[in-house]
């Protein structure tokens, strides 16, 4: 837990990550072990197709999870996989139920619904559109980025949703698997909650009190015309929009911790990264306008 200076206490949550029980390389226990040690307050245990209740493993507090992966190999015919968090129960769902069941089973358990790696999946605008219920989706995804995979980041898929009218709220993930430092404890959301439980968790996401990230702090907030970001020292502070390009859009530096943005009358909507001098991203929710 990490309390910023106006007294409120964040938590550091992972929301996507396997073990033995599916295809992961650790046990429950190893991996609720790595996770606390590295500063985890809760994870998610999202294993395929089978469900993880709410529980707490060495110390850790678990949030209920399961990763639905619906397709095969071939990303030109039909593959997505979907992440429920929070289930009060198990959801009755096998590889043949739909995209949209798999989402109506999520939610009628209780759980929200994930977009998991879009860009991993090169799921399009014409997947994603007709589908209703998802609550968050993936930005970045650390194991996209591992061993035989190169699409960790969604930027592009999440940007164009919202000009066609579509906003998420955004997190990162690990979407941990092999456990030799290239997918594990790497990224994940800060949330702003009353405490570390399941329910307060799951509150300040559905509230959107939250940023994802891999290490530097993210602070966004609009006022009158303009997008205040206040951060960690970064390197990069980018504000990404609907527009194509604006002088103020990217500010680079040493040790930057403050940006400003004039909002343009044509932008519908904005959202803010920043990375700092390793090379470590964070990112905002969309601010719609």
């Amino acid at each position: 837990m990490f309390t910023d200076k106006f007294g409120k206490n964040w938590y550091k949550v992972g929301l996507h990550i396997h073990t033995m029980l599916s295809d992961g390389f650790l046990s429950p226990e190893d991996v609720a072990t790595r996770y606390k040690n590295a500063g985890f307050d809760a994870i998610a245990i999202t294993d395929h197709w089978v469900y993880h209740d709410a529980d707490e493993i060495c110390g850790l507090k678990i949030i209920s999870g399961c990763e639905y992966n619906l397709g095969g190999a071939d990303t030109a015919t039909d593959v997505m996989h979907i992440v429920g968090i929070g289930m009060k129960e198990e959801p009755c769902l096998t590889p043949e139920n739909s995209r949209q069941q798999v989402i109506d089973g999520i939610i009628k358990a209780g759980g929200k619904a994930i977009l998991a790696h879009p860009a991993w999946s090169l799921n399009t605008i014409a997947d994603v559109k007709p589908l209703k219920g998802f609550s968050l989706l993936e930005i970045y995804n650390t194991v996209s980025n591992a061993h035989l995979s190169s699409r960790p980041y969604s930027g592009y898929i999440v940007d164009v949703l919202a000009n066609n009218g579509i906003v998420y709220p955004l997190i990162a993930t690990d979407d941990a698997h092999y456990y030799d430092g290239t997918d594990d404890t790497i990224s994940y959301i800060m949330v702003k909650a009353e405490s570390d439980s399941q329910a307060d968790i799951l509150k300040a996401i559905e509230n959107k009190n939250f940023y994802a990230s891999q290490g530097p702090e993210l602070y966004v907030k609009r006022e009158g015309g303009k997008i205040i970001a206040d951060c960690s020292e970064c390197v990069m502070i980018d504000f990404l929009s609907n527009a194509s390009i604006t002088k103020d859009k990217a500010v680079r530096g040493e040790n930057l911790t403050h940006a400003e943005y004039t909002i343009k009358d044509y932008e519908k909507w904005i959202r803010v990264e920043v990375h700092d001098k390793s090379g470590n991203y964070a990112w905002s929710n969309i601010i719609e306008l």
